[in-house]
């Protein structure tokens, strides 16, 4: 489980820090002075829960708070206040909890207990992929690096075959989408190379299958808030925001299916 604080009164943020440590004693617990650094290593890094001080200076806990969810729709944002007239607020943002200070460790594991969005502990495969808004890849928690962005992508394209295997030429029509796919070949084997090799740096090159000219994934090896989402498990369903891998055109089908999916259920 990974947590992050943000106070921007040093006293408090330690003191924050060590009741959340004390309440979850298995979470990997991060302190912030500053919104934006929290930010930034959220956007690094996956976050189960976020407490955020309400009153401070520069951004508040409110605006942080928008910003969080946009990066993890199902983060669970947890506000600390000395000040009981942001309720209303929080309500309004479906924040999964409401502090009052002086904090404490009781306080802290009471509200742990009611989260909007349980924490599962089914996701035990070392590879997980977020694809509501932009698409992010992790292994063992961190972000899994490429030489090159598109081998992100090829990745992605691939978890959104669901295991299904891709011909080179299938491949090639949707990553580049342009009529002359053989100038392009030499370029994917390269990525194919720099795929494989960030896997198996990381002993997870048993995801990838190749048969016969063909590429694809295997799908119980890697968890997903998309995979979440078509087994209708781990709330998946409320943190789908309308957006899929937004940054790939290719993505668009998929995210029209799931749209079409929530208006059904």
């Amino acid at each position: 489980m990974q947590i992050v604080c943000v106070d921007d009164e040093k006293i408090a943020l330690e003191g924050l820090v060590k009741c959340v440590e004390k309440a979850a004693e298995n979470a990997e617990v991060l302190g912030f002075r500053r919104g934006d650094l929290a930010l930034e290593y959220a956007k690094q890094n996956p976050v189960d829960i976020a407490f955020l001080d309400i009153e401070m200076r520069g951004e508040n806990g409110l605006e942080i708070a928008e910003k969080l969810k946009k990066i993890y729709p199902d983060i669970n944002i947890i506000f600390t206040t000395g000040y009981g007239e942001y309720a209303g607020d929080a309500f309004s943002m479906h924040a999964s909890g409401y502090v009052m200070k002086p904090v404490t460790a009781e306080k802290i594991k009471k509200e742990m207990a009611e989260l909007r969005h349980p924490i599962s502990d089914e996701r035990k495969n070392r590879i997980y992929c977020k694809t509501f808004g932009n698409f992010e890849m992790f292994v063992d928690g961190k972000p899994l690096d490429f030489q090159y962005n598109k081998s992100r992508e090829l990745f992605a394209f691939l978890l959104d075959r669901k295991g299904s295997l891709s011909t080179i030429q299938e491949i090639i029509m949707n990553l580049w989408d342009d009529d002359e796919p053989d100038s392009h070949i030499s370029y994917l084997k390269n990525l194919r190379r720099d795929l494989t090799g960030a896997l198996e740096s990381h002993d997870c090159a048993d995801v990838i299958v190749r048969q016969h000219g063909r590429m694809g994934i295997v799908p119980d090896l890697i968890d997903s808030d998309y995979y979440d989402f078509l087994e209708n498990k781990n709330n998946a369903r409320e943190s789908y925001a309308g957006e899929y891998m937004v940054q790939y055109s290719w993505a668009e089908f998929t995210n029209g299916a799931l749209d079409e999916m929530v208006n059904k259920y």
